[in-house]
């Protein structure tokens, strides 16, 4: 027959835990919200989204809005988890406000936004590139970025000087290394600003044969949001390489385990998907071990500096 002892103690315990977890307001026990609070907090902080860790914890039952709520009520705040180690949580510097129209040095006849409207809806299924530049001193180093629209899958090149010839030069050698078909495949389509550094369109378009190899369209002044997929994107470079910090110190293979850890992380618009998995559906995992990228597990994805400055020190 089967026996039970009462220890005093242990009853104690269990009646003290239970007050607080009648107490407390949300649907947890003390034990789920730890179990929570373990999983969560060192992928918070590697830089992860709430979003992220979700889909690849299946075993929180709890939606994101829910966990939202519990990081701002203080539910994590003796794990270390606080409205601050959220990514969107952070306030952020207001712009200000001066405006100057750009003086419009060349000739984008057949080359503007309007056009590449027009040539996207002729061409509905020919998938686009978009390119920008990223910098936090003038001065340089310059990190040119691709973003392929239909996977979000991007990819830089680092450059001392920001000029048409040496941002035409990536898509030289991207052209050398794909080869015709797959360069075809992934650069049919380029849209990018008017900066000086991409005015030369015939640089951009023509191949060092004069053949022609790609289309290139630029965006309307001031008109960033016509490219908004690498914008965006380029807010997950702003996680790893914030502002303040020095570009001058990195190496190409930086930015390339950079992009690795980006393009490992899932986003919502690709059904839980990374930008890699995507990619490498349809264009193969070869063409990515091309553009110098690998794939991260997901719990191992950093979002954080110390990714490419923890060596620098």
């Amino acid at each position: 027959m089967d026996k039970y002892f009462y220890d005093a103690k242990i009853a104690e315990e269990e009646y003290r835990r239970d007050l607080v977890d009648f107490r407390e307001g949300i649907d947890l026990t003390t034990k789920e919200r730890d179990a929570i609070a373990n999983t969560i907090a060192p992928l918070l902080n590697q830089g992860q989204s709430v979003h992220q860790i979700l889909s690849a914890h299946p075993q929180i039952s709890q939606c994101e809005r829910t966990i939202y709520n519990y990081i701002e009520a203080g539910v994590f705040k003796d794990s270390g988890i606080n409205n601050f180690s959220l990514k969107e949580q952070v306030n952020r510097k207001l712009r200000g406000q001066k405006l100057k129209k750009r003086k419009e040095p060349v000739n984008y006849n057949g080359r503007r936004y309007t056009d590449y409207l027009a040539f996207r809806t002729a061409n509905p299924e020919t998938p686009s590139a978009q390119m920008d530049t990223v910098y936090n001193n003038p001065s340089g180093p310059y990190l040119q970025t691709f973003l392929f629209e239909k996977t979000a899958f991007m990819i830089g090149f680092l450059y001392t000087e920001k000029t048409c010839e040496s941002m035409a030069g990536s898509l030289e050698r991207l052209h050398g290394k794909l080869g015709n078909a797959l360069f075809a495949k992934l650069f049919p389509v380029l849209l990018t600003d008017r900066g000086s550094e991409f005015e030369k369109h015939r640089l951009f378009e023509l191949d060092k044969d004069g053949n022609s190899r790609l289309n290139i369209f630029y965006c309307d002044p001031m008109q960033s949001n016509q490219k908004a997929h690498i914008e965006n994107n380029h807010n997950y470079v702003r996680d790893i390489i914030p502002n303040s910090y020095p570009l001058d110190c990195l190496t190409q293979r930086d930015i390339d385990l950079m992009f690795s850890h980006i393009n490992s992380t899932p986003r919502l618009s690709l059904g839980d998907k990374s930008p890699y998995e995507v990619f490498a559906f349809f264009y193969g995992e070869a063409a990515a071990n091309y553009l110098n990228i690998r794939k991260i597990e997901r719990d191992d994805v950093i979002l954080k500096p110390r990714l490419i400055y923890a060596s620098k020190r």
